[in-house]
């Protein structure tokens, strides 16, 4: 029996680097696994759908199930991120907590990015934070295009200009960005984190919420999985035993050039347990809910689906061996 023959885009991350090497294989799939830095792929993805599996934000892929296309997600989530650290103000205009960023004007990369709307979010739901009277500034052009909600005050950044000299040049009171803006990895002094020790604040949060946000999913193009189903079960247990072997591999201290690798391993695992990055809906379900309540209420979905509608359903069903 011949086996199928997938493109798979993604990050070149731990949790994927044992199936991008081809020490892990999915059953019946040769993967030509191409990496690439998220932007180059989510945009090859969203507008032009060039490969068969794709490691997407999941911001982006809950707008594009909701405008018809013909991608479906399995449960894997392979890059997840606290944003705490990427909430940036500028010095000295009265923003002390999150609350100050009420009425102000606050930039971001896009509405559709992942990060952002995770962090516009969590502000709303756990710091006062009212979106309604910010006026948001977005630097680049959505993957798909949509209608924000109407109570969203929505800007574009002049050509020209960009979020971090419009934050430095007095032009913004904030930023949320996806990446670390250049002032920040500088040390300007016109600008500072709103969160100054990010760790413990991303800690508390997720003692409180539960949550350990999730920027990106893993989406098989339709028409793949309606000729072979079995498809997304084999790609789905392919990820979870590369999670497997990066998970043995960061037992071994020569793995990690970390000098207290052992110590860290410990200290995450007294906040999260013993995997931080599960693949599967019902450990995920929280989260899920969250960004979809997020999506909806900003106007990036029409409808809030059912939780499980997002997943290709025999995916739903495979047991998390690999951890």
């Amino acid at each position: 029996m011949s086996r199928l023959k997938l493109s798979l885009a993604c990050g070149h991350y731990d949790l994927l680097r044992p199936l991008i090497e081809g020490v892990v294989t999915s059953a019946g799939v040769d993967l030509n696994v191409l990496t690439m830095v998220s932007n180059e792929r989510h945009g090859r993805m969203l507008r032009h759908e060039e490969f068969d599996v794709c490691e997407l934000s999941l911001a982006a892929y809950l707008v594009a199930r909701d405008q018809g296309r013909a991608l479906t997600a399995i449960p894997v989530f392979p890059h997840r991120r606290f944003r705490h650290g990427y909430v940036v103000k500028r010095m000295n205009c009265g923003i002390e907590k999150p609350a100050d960023l009420n009425g102000r004007r606050v930039g971001l990369d896009t509405l559709q990015n992942s990060a952002g709307l995770w962090m516009r979010g969590i502000l709303q739901d756990h710091y006062g934070v009212d979106l309604r009277s910010i006026a948001w500034w977005c630097q680049e052009d959505e993957d798909i295009p949509f209608e924000p909600a109407t109570w969203m005050r929505v800007h574009r950044v002049p050509p020209g200009r960009n979020i971090d000299q419009m934050l430095v040049d007095g032009e913004l009171e904030g930023a949320v960005y996806p990446e670390t803006l250049p002032s920040i990895r500088s040390g300007s002094p016109q600008v500072g984190l709103l969160f100054p020790n990010p760790k413990e604040a991303e800690v508390d949060y997720y003692r409180k919420s539960g949550i350990f946000p999730i920027m990106h999913t893993v989406v098989i193009k339709n028409a793949i999985v309606e000729k072979d189903p079995w498809v997304a079960v084999s790609l789905l247990q392919a990820f979870q035993r590369s999670k497997a072997v990066c998970y043995e591999r960061m037992n071994d201290p020569r793995y990690l050039a970390l000098v207290w690798v052992k110590e860290l391993l410990r200290e995450q695992e007294a906040v999260f347990g013993p995997d931080p990055w599960p693949y599967n809906l019902e450990d995920n379900r929280k989260a899920l809910e969250a960004v979809l309540r997020y999506e909806s209420d900003q106007g990036m979905i029409k409808q809030a689906p059912k939780i499980e509608d997002l997943f290709f359903p025999a995916s739903l069903q495979v047991i998390q061996e690999y951890v």
